[in-house]
């Protein structure tokens, strides 16, 4: 395995960090609750600020991997102390190599940097299993599932949301 580096993607990468996640909404498609189309005409995920930010794992300048998070509920006073954990993708071909580990480690260590911010949220489909067995090696605990949450193709998806508690 090449050496992995996590370093944060910033809004004026938004072309390559599109293009690295639209090939994941293709190939992918039943992972994510958004598809190409969706993405096509919107800005970058996140503000380049403390609380908002996007993380990129690269392997010899090639971008392997994506997570993002931002503030829940933006400015509004009663939701300042979550955040939610969004925009998780590993590539195929960098999968199996611990990415996505250190991509949460690396959102993790930051988040804790923002002293109150008090929990991480995130969704994932439900069944899928290996994500949320990382999810849960980091103590993310599921709270709440939403059948239907998504219907794609004619067929629904079921969601469950996670929490990880930091305080």
């Amino acid at each position: 395995m090449n050496d992995i580096e996590i370093t944060e993607i910033k809004s004026d990468q938004i072309e390559r960090y599109k293009k690295f996640l639209t090939f994941g909404l293709i190939n992918d498609e039943e992972n994510f609750r958004i598809t190409p189309n969706d993405d096509l005409n919107a800005s970058f995920p996140t503000k380049n600020t403390l609380d908002s930010f996007s993380l990129g794992a690269y392997s010899d300048n090639e971008l392997a991997g994506v997570v993002s998070f931002t503030r829940d509920g933006g400015d509004r006073e009663k939701l300042r102390h979550k955040g939610i954990l969004f925009r998780m993708y590993v590539s195929k071909d960098f999968r199996g190599q611990g990415i996505a580990k250190k991509l949460i480690e690396k959102l993790i260590e930051r988040v804790k940097q923002i002293s109150d911010i008090e929990q991480i949220n995130l969704t994932v489909i439900s069944n899928n299993d290996n994500a949320k067995k990382l999810y849960e090696k980091f103590g993310f605990v599921t709270f709440g599932s939403e059948s239907n949450a998504i219907k794609w193709k004619g067929k629904y998806f079921t969601e469950d949301q996670m929490t990880l508690r930091l305080k």
